[in-house]
């Protein structure tokens, strides 16, 4: 990778396990997350094996912060080579009792807090003549309804447009933004009681996916660093369902 790979919500999760991988490949991974102990453990495990990582502390909701942590990241580093905009929220609430204020936290973390970060990225890129972008959707963002998180899906569904339209308008300097559709993947937010399928639901739902199991972090991860690497080199504007075969085989 030529420059650092930033990942935000790297903490936990897809995003820990993107980081790993993209430091498996050599590159400097800037591990970011509100989940301060939590990133600063990611970014020790790689470190501790012999890669390069650094945790920075961000909040994607805020402007300021974002573009202060790319400007830093640059300085210390050169352009970004790579972002992957992970961090995401879900929160189970019925339609009828949905707040505003709840609906645009969601948004404000699940798509406005990607812009934040690409949009700060997007000069140097310019500059540099080259970047990669890729963007964490949900299958309840392409095609898959979810009950009680109406506000999620729509946000999910704006990340796939904000993929289309970034690859059109940023293709021609060089700059490639994919996107990747994750199914049910054993995470914190899956094994939430509360708000997902909880442990129980996890251990039962690989029976309707056609490769018998749900997956797991590094299943997202080896994707999103193929997507990010020069392999990728011809695609842009995709968001690639990574799903064991769910949506395919129910619909």
């Amino acid at each position: 990778m030529n420059g650092p790979v930033l990942i935000t919500g790297g903490g936990i999760g897809i995003g820990a396990a993107t980081a790993r991988a993209h430091a498996a490949q050599g590159d400097l991974v800037i591990v970011t997350d509100v989940l301060e102990a939590e990133g600063q453990a990611t970014a020790k495990a790689i470190t501790d094996a012999g890669g390069r990582a650094e945790f920075h502390p961000l909040d994607v909701r805020s402007t300021e912060d974002a573009q202060a942590l790319v400007a830093a990241v640059e300085a210390a580093h050169g352009p970004l080579g790579a972002i992957v905009a992970n961090a995401g929220i879900a929160r189970r609430v019925p339609a009828e009792a949905l707040s505003d204020a709840q609906w645009d936290e969601t948004f404000d973390i699940d798509l406005k807090g990607m812009f934040r970060v690409i949009r700060a990225a997007i000069p140097g890129m310019k500059t540099a003549g080259r970047g990669s972008v890729v963007c964490v959707s949900s299958i309840m963002g392409v095609a898959y309804g979810w009950d009680q998180h109406v506000h999620y899906s729509a946000a999910k569904s704006g990340v796939v447009g904000l993929v289309r339209a970034l690859a059109v308008e940023l293709a021609g300097q060089g700059i490639r933004v994919n996107g990747v559709a994750p199914g049910y993947i054993r995470t914190a937010q899956l094994l939430s009681r509360e708000h997902s399928l909880g442990p129980e639901g996890a251990e039962t739902v690989g029976e309707i996916i056609p490769m018998g199991r749900i997956g797991e972090p590094e299943d997202i991860a080896d994707v999103i660093t193929f997507l990010s690497s020069n392999a990728a080199r011809y695609m842009t504007g995709q968001v690639v369902v990574v799903d064991g075969g769910l949506l395919v085989g129910r619909y």
